[in-house]
């Protein structure tokens, strides 16, 4: 009788390798290793040139991952989570609420810039978290003795895109329900007490009923009582305690059975971040009152992130900022940059950093490397800057340089997430009008070191002063971008490019890619080589 698994067993000697035997003996050939090399040994190999983007490409490896399948989900702190690793920029020509929301709505997240009123910042802020949600905390209520005029105006005044108001009493107790159907000019002249729904005829459920799953119990609801569109909800002494609209939670249940769901938090309000910069007062101190009172607003709020946004972020301003605020918002996610050293990365994860923004002067509208001869090209400051991160514990994102699909999955190979700007700036969701030029049409684009968004309020992140009668060295030019499509198709070009290159490298998710790629330098030639050439490209559609 032989030995199981000894020499004579037919389990061993006589089977067949499978196609994973097979793939594990590709995966480990000598020859390969010896070409496309990991991340330490190839870097390491290339430390006395820095490389960027095109200057790389990755290799092949076996696969049983279809791209369609694989997971893009990325933490950046505890308590952020992104269902893309995809950031908006922090700049005034790309991320204000509209563009924060799409890029919540597809699951990534938009850092709302600071160039701009404090008040302002506040607003778009709310705007991001207000929207489509499934339990509207603090709807916007009227009271019994008020016109249907002041309602009116009211509506055309504030924008509301909706006409149905709860009615209270001056206690907060619900009255009734002012339907949208007698919110019209006929009715101004009567009172909200005369044309409301009563209270006995309105929809109700106790804030003690929702449960652990609030939009599941009303998504039953809704169900149940079919041509009802609105659920109110009241505490036991029957005062109002939030709004279900039928319109939000068939939303947010529709988002459960996306591949890529929006990101949220956990009350369902999108996930929105915000830029903060290490402001100092007229006798150049840091000026912690403004800072903190400003932060802690943006807490109040509902933010999910601030980053501390500086073009040089290993300096002791920034450095202060961030101490500051971790001590004072101990929970709250603070990204913070820009370094592209490992030092830089170990200065602001002491200080308190989760996240830490990699890039100088990669941008398309940045000249930080032409003016001050400072910067290192994108791709080794990202090894550079992971390495340092890996022991830290903390999250990398690579900020700048990103064109096109490619790029970014360059980049997640050393990072957790990407920022972009001039990939954005076109869409119809960035800030800004649109011009015609010889029948084309384009949005403005501008670094945030240029002289016109400087002196519009961005000196500080540049460490210039503001008063605009001293000279500043810009650091960013002034561009146009041809308008794009919306950011939903951009974001579905990027997101696909993502996902085929993980499929290339055998990769399920991010922490995946990270392990599997392998590095080789391309010559000028390759690169023209991997670009569409010698022939006369045919545009087919939109």
């Amino acid at each position: 009788m032989p030995v199981l698994g000894g020499l004579n067993s037919p389990c061993h000697c006589h089977r067949s390798p499978t196609l994973s035997d097979m793939a594990v003996t590709q995966q480990f050939n000598p020859v390969d290793a010896e070409f496309y090399q990991t991340a330490d040994d190839f870097f390491s190999a290339h430390k006395s040139l820095a490389l960027t983007y095109d200057d790389v490409t990755l290799a092949t490896l076996y696969s049983e991952i279809l791209p369609r399948d694989t997971q893009l989900e990325t933490q950046l702190a505890e308590g952020l989570t992104l269902n893309i690793p995809i950031i908006s920029a922090d700049m005034d020509t790309v991320t204000e609420a509209r563009m924060a929301i799409a890029m919540a709505l597809n699951g990534g997240l938009g850092l709302i810039h600071y160039n701009m009123p404090d008040k302002q910042q506040l607003s778009e802020v709310s705007r991001v978290k207000n929207h489509v949600h499934g339990l509207i905390q603090d709807p916007i209520k009227v009271a019994p003795e008020q016109l249907i005029g002041e309602v009116l105006e009211m509506i055309e005044k504030r924008k509301f895109a909706f006409s149905t108001f709860p009615v209270v009493d001056g206690t907060g107790r619900l009255v009734g329900l002012l339907s949208s159907h007698v919110v019209k000019p006929r009715y101004a002249k009567r009172t909200i007490a005369e044309a409301l729904t009563p209270r006995s005829q309105v929809h109700t459920i106790r804030q003690k009923e929702l449960g652990s799953n609030p939009i599941a119990r009303a998504d039953k609801f809704f169900t149940d009582h079919p041509g009802i569109h609105k659920l109110l909800v009241v505490d036991e002494e029957d005062r109002l305690r939030g709004l279900f609209t039928m319109t939000d939670v068939e939303r947010i249940t529709q988002e459960r059975s996306a591949q890529f769901k929006p990101a949220r938090d956990s009350r369902f309000r999108l996930t929105c971040g915000a830029a903060v910069s290490a402001t100092r007062n007229a006798f150049g101190d840091l000026d912690r009152d403004r800072i903190l009172n400003h932060v802690g607003a943006l807490e109040e709020r509902g933010v999910d992130v601030v980053a501390v946004s500086t073009a040089h972020g290993f300096s002791k301003g920034v450095g202060d900022t961030v101490r500051m605020l971790r001590d004072a918002f101990p929970h709250l996610p603070i990204i913070a940059g820009n370094v592209t050293s490992a030092a830089g990365v170990e200065f602001l994860a002491d200080c308190g950093a989760n996240a830490i923004k990699a890039g100088q002067g990669p941008g398309s509208i940045c000249t930080t490397r032409i003016v001050a001869g400072v910067g290192i090209p994108q791709l080794t400051a990202l090894y550079v800057c992971s390495r340092a991160a890996q022991e830290k514990h903390v999250s990398v994102i690579a900020d700048g340089g990103i064109t096109k699909s490619g790029d970014i999955v360059k980049a997640l190979t050393l990072t957790q997430a990407v920022i972009c700007g001039g990939l954005f700036a076109g869409c119809p969701e960035a800030p800004g009008q649109m011009m015609e030029i010889g029948g084309k049409l384009y949005k403005q684009y501008r670094g945030m070191g240029s002289f016109a968004a400087m002196k519009a309020g961005s000196a500080a992140r540049y460490g210039h002063v503001t008063n605009h009668a001293q000279k500043v060295a810009p650091e960013g030019v002034e561009a146009l971008k041809e308008v794009s499509p919306s950011l939903d198709v951009v974001l579905t070009q990027l997101i696909g490019g993502i996902q085929s290159g993980m499929g290339y490298l055998g990769a399920a998710n991010l922490a995946q890619l990270r392990e599997k790629a392998r590095y080789i330098r391309v010559s000028p030639a390759g690169m023209r080589e991997a670009a569409p050439h010698d022939v006369v490209e045919v545009k087919t559609g939109s």
